[in-house]
């Protein structure tokens, strides 16, 4: 009874399913924070350019979306699970062949058709399949509550995966393993909990796919064959522009490059860089946490702009800083801020797109997130190259999150969900 108490009411209501996809959350992003650490340390130890680095991330991100817009699409009536559980296999199959080879040929065909994360942040169908399937087994009203939760869970495991990635091949190194040897350990750790995700994704129930038939004869049949929506395409459409400016911004600062941005500029080794990554996390998880209750007194979308714009001026400001600690300092209190509009972004998706569409819909803005965040790591490459164009990501990542910023607020501020009308 003790331990009920303190467990909040929004999940108390969670049925078997849901601790199921807070669990998959956990392994998952787990995977993709230890990965991310030493991803770019991995490629480059392998004998890649930074150029072919940024090169081979793009591509792995455009696979990444190719797979997820397929599997997403499909979901609501093929079957949840069954993608889910392919979606896993495909992450295992990645992790393996990039510890088995350093052809960078194969790596491309390895990355662009498994599933790999060189961000610690969410790619593949895995995201949009699960919001879906959590919507149709929690009421409206705690939606957003269990989202914000489920994104702290999800920060929790990147700042912990992050941290173990970080301090095991420190570690690792200063026993018998070169470098390269320990990186590859964590690229292994990934594909066995791909592995162990695909596991635990066979024992989800029937309770968490599509009840409600889909069929609309307003639309036609090519178009919900293809795309998965038809009576919600407008604000789908709407929505994916913008996510996908979004993620293009993010993609200048994704965790890999920003791990390296901090080795080239002060020289941190990768066991520093866990612990500030996973602060990072933690603090970005904390701000998620407290998403709802500022959406249930402001609205969703309010939400998702005000507390944005302030974290991209922050994030403009952290190459500007004169030394180590002031960077980090910046980088936290970014972090601090910078996830509040992740579960209200996720929940105001759901809530304004039809029930049966809601696989597809958030396989589509996911696929556009996933879309513009697979070209800006081509840039970066051949930024980094350049010592003097190190810094450079940032300014055009925070500039290019404000316009976003504005934009969403001007188009969906009068487009309210069910449950704030």
């Amino acid at each position: 009874m003790l331990t009920i108490a303190f467990i909040p009411a929004a999940l108390r209501i969670l049925t078997r399913d849901g601790w199921l996809l807070f669990l998959t959350r956990f392994i998952r992003l787990f995977a993709y924070g230890s990965l991310s650490v030493v991803l770019v340390f991995y490629l480059i130890g392998l004998g890649l350019s930074e150029a072919q680095t940024g090169l081979l991330l793009t591509l792995t991100l455009v696979g990444d979306t190719v797979v997820s817009l397929y599997l997403t699409t499909r979901a609501d009536r093929i079957g949840r699970r069954r993608m889910l559980i392919v979606g896993a296999i495909l992450m295992a199959a990645a992790g393996v062949a990039f510890a088995c080879t350093h052809n960078f040929l194969l790596l491309i065909l390895a990355g662009t058709i498994g599933v790999i994360s060189p961000s610690g942040n969410e790619v593949g169908p895995f995201l949009p399949i699960e919001q879906a399937a959590l919507s149709h087994v929690v009421p409206a009203r705690t939606r957003t509550e269990v989202f914000a939760w489920y994104t702290l869970t999800g920060s929790l495991a990147t700042a912990t995966g992050a941290l173990c990635g970080g301090t095991l091949t420190h570690a690792l190194q200063k026993n018998v393993m070169t470098p390269v040897v320990s990186y590859r350990v964590v690229v292994i750790l990934y594909a066995a909990l791909g592995v162990m995700l695909a596991v635990v994704f066979t024992r989800l129930s029937s309770a968490a796919e599509v009840s409600v038939p889909g069929d609309d004869p307003a639309f036609p049949a090519t178009l919900k064959d293809f795309f998965g929506i038809g009576r919600s395409r407008h604000v789908v459409i709407k929505l994916s522009s913008l996510f996908a400016l979004d993620s293009f911004a993010g993609g200048f600062v994704i965790q890999s490059f920003a791990a390296y941005w901090f080795y080239l500029r002060f020289g941190v080794n990768p066991g520093t860089l866990g612990v500030i990554f996973f602060w990072a996390n933690i603090f970005a998880g904390i701000s998620a946490l407290l998403a709802s209750r500022f959406a249930s007194r402001f609205g969703l979308v309010n939400t998702m702009v005000l507390t944005h714009l302030p974290s991209n001026i922050l994030l403009i400001l952290v190459p500007l800083m004169p030394n180590l600690s002031l960077a980090v300092i910046v980088l936290l209190v970014r972090f601090s801020i910078s996830q509040m509009d992740v579960p209200t972004r996720q929940s105001y998706t759901m809530a304004v797109v039809s029930a049966e569409e809601r696989s597809a819909a958030a396989g589509i803005t996911g696929v556009a997130r996933t879309t513009g965040a697979a070209i800006s790591p081509l840039f970066v490459g051949f930024m980094f190259a350049r010592h003097s164009l190190i810094n450079l990501p940032f300014f055009i990542a925070g500039t290019l999150k404000i316009i976003y910023d504005l934009l969403l607020y001007k188009g969906f501020v009068t487009i309210r969900p069910p449950e704030e009308r």
